[in-house]
């Protein structure tokens, strides 16, 4: 699997708004994840480092104590175990997520996808 096409992976509803394709391998974890104006991924945590670059729109990111405005080509780590949160501004983001280890809620999520029609 050295190439990828997102569309060929499930979309998976992260939060209200916030839909993620997430591809991965033994160690790492590609999250193409799309919000919606106005969607929140709500302040959480989880042991997988994260790191990842806004591509598109405008998004606040908290990241433990501190929140910054981020704009395209702007990019983030965020150490396992460290409260965050986004919430987009002004109109809908992209952004590219990357975990190691993979993310297992994310794997099990995929798992039970049901392409519609089937």
């Amino acid at each position: 699997m050295p190439f990828i096409d997102p569309n060929d992976h499930a979309e998976i509803e992260l939060a209200p708004g916030a839909r993620a394709r997430t591809p991965y391998g033994e160690r790492v974890m590609l999250s193409r994840l799309e919000l919606d104006e106005g969607s929140v991924v709500p302040l959480h945590q989880h042991p997988h480092e994260q790191a990842g670059m806004l591509l598109e729109g405008e998004m606040e990111l908290t990241i433990g104590d501190e929140t910054r405005l981020c704009r395209p080509g702007d990019m983030f780590i965020i150490p396992g175990g460290v409260l965050h949160r986004a919430r987009t501004v002004k109109g809908p983001a992209l952004v590219l997520d990357i975990f190691s280890p993979p993310r297992e809620d994310y794997v099990e999520l995929a798992n039970r996808y049901i392409p519609p029609g089937e």
